[in-house]
């Protein structure tokens, strides 16, 4: 099995050297369009290999098109947040844009059948841009999976529970359109409002959806520059998933048909994830977090519109 990533910074490279470490591919390849770098990771990957009696090929490209032959590909390339910028994930959707359209234009061609991963942000405009361009099967945003983590810990701290025995998902867009969905929640086999009942204790729903919405940003940004490792451990989760047909419930942002959208928007819905994209748990949602997802939907469609907005742009200049 072949993995490719895209992009080697810094999401993309402890992205790579988790996968490394799940033992689930004979070849790497890391590609970079920064001189240097996706070398200088390719001995740092073989080194790490080394120690940890992995046996596998890594290679490295400074082209995308040089890319081939891979199985799943993780495209991270792009602009990230910094700390001390006031902008959301949305506001980054022009310029990655231009890295993503090209990406899907180009590594396709030697990667046929490949199940793509986007990272990239804003990551369900992104991930619906690529599948534009690419008209590839299978293409998918890594979604809210991450955000599912974030709440699960959080929950866990208000339940007094372990993070174990917390279930339930968040859905519609990374970002500012998240959606609990509290009707998938439970703590110790219990729904969430019934075990907070029963403990006698206050479930803080603003205070646990702060925190899903912006611990990344006002904490973790802030404090350390990046979100690097709970990424990572995210994306493997979703990777493992699809090379080792799991089928098992994510809540990733895949391709999705609603009547009032003209194309197929990735958003997020808990849904079994394997070697293929299956079905959702939509139909089993009530009636508002159905709406909330729908207008999540909408808010990744007019990302996506901005997004194309700018490279129609580029092409008059």
């Amino acid at each position: 099995m072949h993995l490719a990533v895209i992009g080697t910074g810094r999401v993309g490279r402890p992205t790579a050297y988790t996968l490394l470490l799940t033992r689930l591919f004979d070849e790497i390849s890391v590609v970079d369009i920064k001189p240097g770098l996706a070398r200088a990771f390719a001995e740092e990957l073989k080194h790490a290999a080394v120690s940890n009696r992995i046996d596998v090929k890594v290679n490295w490209f400074d082209r995308d098109e040089d890319l081939s032959g891979a199985d799943v590909v993780v495209v991270s390339a792009g602009y990230p947040r910094k700390p001390g910028e006031r902008i959301s994930r949305r506001d980054l959707a022009g310029r990655n844009a231009e890295i993503i359209r090209y990406i899907a234009e180009v590594v396709p061609k030697n990667n046929r059948g490949a199940r793509y991963v986007i990272v990239t942000n804003p990551v369900d405009a992104m991930a619906t841009l690529f599948k534009q361009v690419s008209g590839e099967e299978f293409v998918i945003s890594t979604g809210t999976h991450l955000e599912t983590l974030r709440f699960r810990t959080i929950m866990a701290e208000h339940a007094g529970a372990s993070f174990t025995r917390v279930e339930g998902y968040v859905g519609g867009e990374h970002g500012e359109e998240a959606v609990i969905l509290w009707s998938t929640v439970r703590v110790n086999g219990v729904p969430v409002e019934e075990y907070f009942e029963k403990k006698n204790m206050v479930l803080d729903k603003k205070g646990v959806e702060w925190y899903v919405k912006n611990v990344s940003s006002k904490v973790i940004i802030e404090g350390m520059g990046a979100t690097e490792y709970g990424p990572a451990s995210a994306f493997r989760d979703i990777v493992r998933a699809i090379v080792l047909s799991e089928d098992t419930y994510l809540s990733v942002a895949a391709p999705t048909n609603f009547p009032d959208i003209p194309v197929e928007v990735c958003v997020s819905i808990p849904r079994k994830l394997g070697w293929r994209i299956g079905p959702s748990l939509y139909q089993l949602l009530p009636r508002p977090e159905k709406e909330a997802i729908h207008r999540a939907a909408k808010a990744v469609y007019e990302t996506y519109l901005r997004a194309v907005s700018h490279l129609e742009a580029l092409e008059k200049k």
